[in-house]
């Protein structure tokens, strides 16, 4: 059950692996094709249209071919992405490849979480689940990485490396070699129990259950019989499914809805997309700048850690309010030292006994968001659907975080140059506004099986 879930987690790697390659090569794209602010943000979010798409056809795709097959997709798109960015002679063909990435790595983070939902017993499903969000941050940080490292052996990430291409190029080149392992791992999966039930193949399901959580054969069949009747009503879910008989949206495909958007309009992917051009405008160097980001990623992964061990302890409810809260404090914070900002002739200059405020204040909201809506949004979304509507709704769940991931990339560079203050001041609303929306629409689901989820 583990090394499966481990397995179909490695899509989550692949997932911020190829979200957070490009924040090494943002400012060297920009000055070889010769970009404005609104194509650079384009370039940077097209990846994210593409995982919008991905997301949404992932859950039909799942629920026709199933879950297995769904990922082995995922990884043949990804490697096509990793090869094509590496080899663009222009910024179009960058764009194009971002995107058919960005279908991989939508389709990967629908699946992973779904797939490891459903073979997960209820009382070990948050910690289990929280590996699709450890392998994201550790994908994270192997990109942030590997584009230091690339950046420092070539001298710059506009710099010639080996074979004559750029450092930048190498960059995304590197995204090859974990798609295809995801590939041959995938391989080996076994398929849900509940993608087996809805296609009439008891059998198989109940040797997976056996062999997942070995369960004995009364309550082997018990458990089949559970799954097929929280399936009764049609083996294929439609959109249409997730409407009230009165017209509307169910209450709980509103609140995967609204924990998607959320956990993107705090910002967080700004860190990770443009944190190393944001600690350039201030002052750094590209070196220091590269470093400051492979460090605040170390963070995220230690924070996920502290995540993994009290999702099933604690809950997921009092995550996602002490995660809002101390997001809304430290992006505050970070508005209020980039107001302080003057502008000189090399850029922004942060007033001295500022900067590591900045630092500090940015990594602390990285620690506050990792340790509760990175990981526990997408445990939620992977366990709070009922059967009946589980894929789709988490298709059209992820699909909306896509969009809003879409909304806040593109938008930054622009909000950059009306203000850093103004963007962080808004990113800090937007977590209060979470916190809110936590209080008083939010679930817990800690300890309740999946075939118990309410509409």
């Amino acid at each position: 059950m583990v090394l499966a879930a481990l397995a179909a987690a490695l899509g989550g790697f692949l997932f911020g692996f190829d979200t957070a390659v490009i924040n090494g090569t943002v400012d060297a794209v920009r000055a070889q094709f010769a970009l404005g602010a609104q194509l650079t943000g384009f370039a940077v979010s097209c990846a994210l249209v593409g995982s919008a798409v991905g997301a949404w056809y992932a859950g039909p795709l799942a629920d026709r071919v199933g879950r297995v097959l769904t990922m082995r997709v995922a990884a043949l798109l990804l490697l096509a992405s990793a090869l094509g960015c590496g080899l663009v002679y222009g910024v179009w063909d960058l764009i194009l490849w971002r995107f058919v990435g960005g279908l991989g790595v939508g389709m990967a983070s629908v699946i992973a979480p779904a797939y490891i939902a459903e073979v997960a017993p209820a009382a070990a499903r948050g910690r289990l689940g929280s590996m699709q969000q450890l392998a994201i941050v550790l994908g994270i940080f192997a990109a942030l990485l590997s584009d230091a490292w690339l950046a420092a052996l070539a001298g710059g990430a506009s710099k010639p490396l080996w074979w004559g291409l750029e450092a930048w190029r190498w960059m995304f080149l590197a995204l090859a070699l974990p798609a295809v392992l995801y590939g041959v791992v995938t391989a080996r999966l076994p398929e849900s129990p509940r993608y087996l039930v809805a296609r009439g193949d008891t059998a198989r399901a109940g040797e997976v259950l056996r062999r997942m959580l070995g369960l004995e054969a009364e309550a082997l069949e018990r458990k089949v019989a559970d799954i097929r009747d929280s399936l009764r009503h049609r083996e294929r879910p439609r959109l249409r499914d997730l409407l009230k008989p009165g017209g509307g949206l169910l209450p709980v495909v509103w609140i995967g809805l609204l924990l998607s958007v959320f956990q993107q309009f705090v910002g967080i992917n700004v860190i990770f997309y443009y944190s190393a051009t944001l600690w350039r405008s201030v002052g750094f160097s590209e070196a220091d700048a590269l470093t400051i980001t492979v460090l605040t990623s170390i963070t995220n992964v230690l924070v996920t850690l502290v995540a993994f061990s009290l999702v099933d302890k604690v809950g997921r409810k009092p995550l996602l309010v002490v995660g809002s809260a101390g997001m809304t404090a430290t992006l505050a914070v970070m508005a209020w030292c980039f107001s302080r900002a003057t502008v000189g002739p090399t850029g922004l200059t942060l007033p001295e006994g500022i900067g590591p405020v900045a630092l500090v204040a940015a990594n602390l909201y990285v620690v506050f968001f990792g340790v509760s809506w990175g990981p526990v949004v997408w445990v939620l979304l992977g366990e709070m659907f009922p059967n009946r509507i589980r894929a789709i709704a988490l298709a059209v769940a992820a699909a909306a975080q896509w969009l809003a991931n879409f909304a806040i990339t593109t938008t930054f560079p622009m909000l950059a140059e009306i203000g850093l203050s103004f963007a962080y001041g808004l990113y800090a609303s937007f977590a209060l506004l979470s916190l809110v929306f936590v209080l008083v629409a939010a679930r817990e689901t800690k300890g309740i099986e999946l075939e118990d989820m309410r509409d």
